[in-house]
């Protein structure tokens, strides 16, 4: 059965079904009890198939109006967590979940806080060098025949223009790792790092032709290397490759400011025979408002606009408009002078779903592991070089993180988190400290679904000690002993995971 959620005075105050007014916003409870539900799903282990309860059992259940339920029910259903089906024998049936349009949200958030070539190559740099060595440590005959197959389709389609835009080689590598976290974020990062090569200064053929074809070779070099098992050449092939990469982007792209710039559709995403008619609107409209530079405040238009504009229907554009409400990415203002209005977007929403999809996709310790450890010892080594270059605010802040109270229970996991957190703040690397909140709240939600009690405040001293320990290291800008310790603490935190 899922828990009732307890409806608090503000909450009653934003039911419409409960003080009668039918545009009142319900967002708050309906996330709420969307997440109830989505624990529930994590509980029973993920039974793809089962129903969760009709509309009328889980309105009994959860304590909920109608109007409360059915946001909350399109939230999991954007999660991709589980579908209402209409009719006898409906439901809420759980499914297995798709990422895209939690990865599409985070790209599009990076995009709008700025994210630099710079901060792509470092986390690139920590991650797929070893999503090639693990792949080149566990190919198969099946992994050969698809890097080979991806190889032959480069070279078939050298000479079609704005083909290979995606270069679906990192991802596929990732995929191969066999680390499920490794495979998603690499897909971040090939999708943003493409949508930066998007921006560049127009090319001649020629050019286009010879990008084509130094890449192509650094491919070639690659895939060798993991074909024949070989993971140090992997990892030193692709580090090369992404340098070089990064290198073109740097010299070659428009710039007009800290954000990218420029309408970027994915078509296969956006004409995915899956992909549902609102999602689409709602990644047209992300675009829309990546190209006019992300005004926040600017009005896009009132709904009759939008209703030509996308030629679509007003149910789904209320439809997606929900979803651009739920990222942060739009509001709709009713009355006079309304319309969708930008807004400043903000990531909790796509870290729940990224949450979710890997703890669906089975993620272990062991996963969790390699992929923590790459970003927090690359955090470490960057915030200990800020405090050899004499940058006081790093150890003042870092001192005031470790003397914040840490109760007991669940206390001791968030207070832990403020350190890691602040830690990734001042690396100054947008996209690790993403990366990090995405493996923090998978930790979160875990724990949660197993009714595991956490430590008490016996462990929350020793936490507060450990971390004052890399707190030393770190502002003696001695980076060895900081990433040692480091790696140490985060050792010992992998045993709550089982």
């Amino acid at each position: 059965m899922v828990t009732a959620v307890e409806l608090e005075p503000a909450d009653r105050e934003r039911d419409p079904e409960l003080v009668g007014e039918r545009e009142a916003p319900v967002g708050k409870l309906a996330a709420q009890v969307a997440r109830r539900i989505e624990e529930t799903v994590m509980r029973r282990g993920w039974p793809v198939g089962q129903s969760l309860g009709s509309e009328v059992d889980l309105r009994t259940e959860l304590g909920v109006s109608r109007a409360v339920l059915r946001e909350a029910i399109r939230l999991v259903e954007h999660h991709q967590v589980a579908k209402m089906r209409r009719g006898p024998n409906g439901g809420l049936f759980v499914c297995a979940p798709d990422a895209s349009p939690a990865t599409q949200a985070m790209v599009i958030y990076l995009e709008y806080i700025g994210t630099s070539v710079t901060d792509l190559l470092q986390a690139r740099l920590l991650l797929e060098p070893i999503a090639a060595g693990l792949a080149a440590d566990q190919i198969t005959e099946n992994g050969i025949t698809a890097l080979r197959a991806l190889l032959d389709d480069e070279l078939a389609h050298r000479d079609v223009p704005g083909v290979q835009s995606q270069d679906p080689l990192h991802p596929m590598l990732g995929e191969l790792s066999g680390n499920p976290v490794l495979h998603l974020f690499i897909d971040v990062l090939t999708r943003l790092t493409n949508r930066y090569a998007h921006t560049s200064r127009r090319l001649t053929k020629a050019d286009v032709f010879a990008a084509k074809d130094t890449s192509h070779d650094a491919h070639r070099g690659i895939v060798d290397a993991v074909v024949a098992g070989d993971s140090a050449k992997a990892q030193t092939a692709l580090t090369a490759h992404l340098e070089s990469v990064a290198a073109w982007i740097a010299k070659h792209r428009v710039r007009r400011g800290p954000r990218i710039t420029g309408t970027v559709v994915e078509p296969q995403r956006v004409e995915g025979p899956r992909a549902k008619l609102a999602e689409v609107v709602a990644a047209r409209i992300h675009d829309d408002i990546a190209a006019r530079g992300w005004q926040v405040g600017q009005v896009l238009g009132s709904e009759t606009d939008l209703l030509a504009r996308y030629n679509i229907s007003r149910a789904v554009l209320r439809e997606a408009v929900r979803l651009l409400e739920y990222h942060s990415v739009a509001r709709m203002r009713r009355g006079p002078g309304g319309g969708l209005v930008v807004a400043e977007p903000e990531p909790q929403a796509s870290i729940g779903t990224m949450a979710l999809f890997l703890e669906y996709q089975g993620v272990t310790a062991d996963d969790l592991r390699t992929v923590r450890n790459a970003i927090e010892l690359g955090i470490v080594a960057r915030v200990a070089e800020r405090c050899r270059d004499g940058e006081d605010e790093v150890a003042q802040r870092l001192t005031a993180a470790i003397a914040q109270p840490v109760s007991g229970g669940s206390g001791v996991t968030h207070g832990a988190d403020f350190f890691h957190t602040e830690m990734a703040e001042l690396a100054g690397n947008p996209v690790l400290s993403l990366f990090l909140s995405i493996i923090t709240e998978l930790f979160r939600r875990h724990a949660d679904s197993a009714d595991r009690p956490l430590p008490g405040d016996a462990a929350a001293a020793e936490v507060q000690h450990v971390h004052q320990r890399i707190l030393d290291a770190v502002v003696a800008g001695d980076e060895g002993i900081a990433r040692y310790r480091m790696r140490r603490h985060l050792d010992a935190l992998l045993p709550w995971w089982h």
